[in-house]
Parts: C-alpha cells; sequence; structure tokens
C-alpha cells in the first residue's frame, strides 16, 4: 500500500480479519462477515521513521494498541469490499496525517498597549467590586 512518495507499507505489516458487523442488514448480517478489522504494526515497521512513529501514536490514540499496533475497525457498508477500502483509506490518512511535521510555536509578549488595557479593566472591576461592601449606619 502506496502512503505517499517516501512511505510505502509492505503487505506482511497489515492484517485483516472480517468479522460480523452489527446494525441494519436482515438475513446479511446474520450470515456474511462484512466488518473488517485492519491491524497495522506500526512499531515494528521498517518504513516509518521514528518520528513519524511517536507523531501516529500521539494521532491514533485509542486506535494504537500496547504490542505498538494500529487497529482500524470499519462496519459502515454491507459490503466487505468496500469496508476493506474504507479502512485502507482511514490507515493512509492516519499515517499521512503523521507525517507533517507540526509548527513549532513561538512565544510573544503582549503589546505595551494590550498590558495596559487589562490593568486599567482591572482596577474598574475591582472599584465596582468595592462598592459592594456592606453599607454603615
Amino acid at each position: 500500500m502506496r502512503v505517499n512518495d517516501h512511505i510505502e507499507i509492505a503487505d506482511w505489516e497489515l492484517t485483516e480479519s472480517f468479522v460480523r458487523a452489527s446494525g441494519p442488514g436482515g438475513q446479511n448480517v446474520n450470515k456474511v462477515s462484512t466488518a473488517v478489522e485492519l491491524r497495522f504494526e506500526a512499531e515494528r515497521s521498517p518504513n516509518l521513521p521514528d518520528a513519524v512513529k511517536r507523531r501516529l501514536r500521539r494521532i491514533a490514540g485509542q486506535k494504537w494498541t500496547k504490542d505498538g499496533a494500529v487497529v482500524i475497525f470499519v462496519q459502515e457498508t454491507r459490503s466487505q469490499a468496500r469496508n476493506r477500502e474504507i479502512a485502507m483509506e482511514r490507515l493512509a490518512e492516519l499515517i499521512r496525517k503523521a507525517t507533517e511535521v507540526p509548527k513549532r510555536r513561538r512565544p510573544t509578549k503582549p503589546t505595551y498597549g494590550s498590558v495596559k488595557r487589562r490593568l486599567e479593566g482591572k482596577k474598574q472591576r475591582g472599584a465596582v467590586k468595592a462598592l459592594r461592601g456592606k453599607v454603615e449606619e
């Protein structure tokens, strides 16, 4: 499976298993295993750089297993072939997102004017609250 120009996933890294899907579908649901569970051994993959693996782990969230695999479960359609395509597309999209290097955040200072306005607002608020005290007789 080709993800982009630099990354290609070998067949041995992918494992597919088919199970019965839940939901509507009548007799088809009870007889045919249309749901797809696609398992990608990401941690052991020689095709993914370490930085991409780290980002993939963060992006995948609950789809990442303890043994370092990404599991994608699809049961959207009644067609096994279409569910396989959807699972492959989702995995490819997940890996594409992981290849994008996030931009570094540059710390900035608030402007002189914004600091002045904030402090002025705080003074006004404090003055309003000071007037809420008990009335002396």
